[in-house]
């Protein structure tokens, strides 16, 4: 019972082996293996073993046509080259993914005025596709017809460029504190892209970006939404959608969404001049800040009952200045949105003891001449000193001249006692 039942897998092995491992060729001959003699291998060994040789393993490496694949942005221009070593006298080809030919060698097949020949030597068959779309996205067949055919396959890619994203979901004002959401959408990315919030410079965490397929089925539609509640500083901002692809190269693709905020005023009192004294007039400024502006200014002065003004302008004007106008003055600012009182404390100071510009212009003028005075009066001095030497220097000069003159060196000699007669008596200056 056993014989029978492995008859078959006999006679499988034996149409699969022969002495030597010969194995049929391509042209139906059979090739020696470096199988063993004698040496029974398991039947799946010895199927694979057995294998057919295709015209690719035995063609030469210098014949076989070389591409590479491309990546283009839609309604660029993508060039395709196809390279080979040895031509064997034979041309090249370009086919679409359709397998239409597109240029065999310098002839072009296909009426594409977007297709156009860039190089064609026995060595090389370039081509360019210009103004490139979606349906041109594919596999591209470089062919050289040689014994056997020998072919080359080049992947097109081709990006879509995504719309610039639209955003939705805001109201005409926003009031301070209110929590809003806004959506962000844009269509026609491949592949798919992906969308980021911001506020000014400031990163918004919005949610995940959400992926829909386009009708024609090979671009996509990307959506995002943030969420965020708004503060008085918020009023102005710009609230951006920016969508991030590769096709765009690093360029900017995004929009702005401008936010107003409405919130409560504030105000300060500022006076004018800022040290205030007594005679001068002063003018108390109530600077009120909010969105809507104030539209009211109510001025007080504690201690008394009635209000002092009550008006749409922000000052409050003294045309002059007593003592009794000191004291805290309060304003408060009103809009729409609230109120807000700020305070401010009057010191009234004594006149002023700062001199004014005529008197400081007689100042000047009074110090200038009294330098000029003091000037002459030093050359008055010195003028004097110098007629006082010149006029002993004169008469000790006189004196020298008579035979009883002394020496030089006595300054002034007096006939006193011992000399004899009145008319001898003589000074003498030097």
């Amino acid at each position: 019972m056993g014989a029978p039942s492995a008859l078959p897998l006999l006679l499988l092995f034996a149409c699969c082996w022969a002495p030597g491992g010969a194995n049929l060729s391509q042209d139906g001959y059979w090739q020696e293996q470096d199988l063993e003699l004698g040496t029974l291998a398991p039947l799946d060994e010895a199927i694979s073993s057995t294998v057919w040789s295709s015209p690719d393993m035995l063609a030469s490496q210098d014949s076989q046509p070389r591409t590479s694949d491309e990546t283009v942005v839609a309604g660029g221009t993508v060039v395709l080259k196809c390279q080979v070593k040895d031509h064997e006298d034979s041309s090249l080809q370009w086919s679409n993914p359709a397998q239409q030919t597109l240029y065999f060698g310098e002839k072009r097949a296909l009426r594409d005025n977007r297709i156009q020949l860039v190089r064609s030597t026995p060595h090389e068959l370039s081509i360019s596709i210009s103004n490139v779309a979606l349906a041109d996205e594919g596999e591209y067949t470089c062919s050289i017809f040689t014994m056997p055919v020998r072919t080359a396959k080049s992947l097109v890619t081709v990006l879509g460029i995504p719309q610039k994203p639209i955003i939705t979901g805001y109201k005409s004002s926003l009031r301070e504190k209110e929590t809003t959401t806004l959506n962000c959408q844009s269509s026609g990315s491949k592949p798919a892209a992906q969308l980021s919030w911001r506020k000014g410079e400031k990163e918004l965490h919005g949610e995940p970006t959400r992926i829909q397929e386009d009708p024609n089925g090979k671009t996509f539609t990307v959506s995002s939404s943030v969420t965020f509640q708004v503060t008085r500083e918020d009023d102005g901002a710009d609230i951006v959608c920016s969508v991030n692809h590769e096709s765009l190269k690093g360029a900017d693709r995004s929009t702005s969404q401008h936010i107003e905020v409405l919130y409560t005023p504030t105000a300060k009192i500022r006076p004018d001049p800022p040290h205030p004294r007594e005679g001068q007039k002063l003018l108390l400024h109530c600077e009120g800040r909010g969105n809507p502006v104030p539209q009211q200014y109510l001025w007080e002065k504690e201690g008394s009952v009635p209000p002092l003004k009550i008006t749409q302008e922000s000052a409050l004007i003294f045309p002059f200045l007593n003592k009794s106008d000191s004291g805290t003055y309060g304003c408060t600012a009103t809009s729409n949105m609230g109120s807000y009182k700020a305070y401010y404390t009057l010191n009234v100071n004594d006149p002023s003891p700062v001199p004014s510009s005529s008197s400081t212009y007689h100042a000047i003028i009074g110090g200038i001449v009294a330098f000029i005075v003091f000037l002459l009066l030093i050359l008055l001095i010195f003028l004097g000193h110098y007629l006082i030497r010149h006029k002993g220097t004169y008469l000790t000069h006189e004196a020298k001249g008579s035979d009883d003159a002394p020496d030089a060196d006595t300054a002034i000699i007096n006939a006193e006692g011992g000399q004899s007669g009145g008319d001898d008596k003589k000074e003498y200056f030097i």
